[in-house]
């Protein structure tokens, strides 16, 4: 895992080095208004609009992670890794874990390439409940 910098060559704000370290200290996907809530409670002065715009900005930079529920609801996460990867998601608890799946990415490429696609990329996503959800449920 390499470190990068918060927000490529974008000049860093105290805004943003609040968003990053609140996306940092948590292993979950949150929405923008879970972190401009966080933030507010924590004293941090910042509007939803400007956590929108960060999350936006660290997206595009590929520093964060960003998953589409299938409410709609757009979430994101510090993004540990710099190569290509897909998360497993809990339904309760949001916890992820990212894995490389090289056999996924194989099976997209040659679908792909078999429809005559070129320049080929996949977001995948799997949901499921996590083992201490599991375990609380009991």
């Amino acid at each position: 895992m390499t470190a990068r910098p918060p927000a490529g060559a974008h000049r860093a704000t105290r805004q943003g080095r609040a968003i990053v370290a609140a996306l940092r200290a948590s292993p979950s996907f949150r929405s923008a208004q879970e972190i401009h809530a966080e933030l507010c409670a924590g004293g941090q002065k910042t509007g939803l609009t400007t956590v929108y715009r960060h999350l936006q900005r660290l997206a595009d930079d590929g520093a964060v992670d960003v998953l589409r529920q299938p409410e709609g609801d757009v979430m994101y996460r510090y993004c540990a890794s710099d190569e290509h990867h897909h998360h497993i998601v809990c339904r309760e608890c949001g916890r992820s874990a990212e894995t490389d799946c090289p056999e996924l990415s194989d099976w997209a490429d040659r679908v792909a390439h078999s429809l005559g696609y070129s320049d080929v990329s996949h977001a995948v996503e799997v949901f499921g409940v996590c083992a201490d959800c599991r375990a609380a449920r009991r």
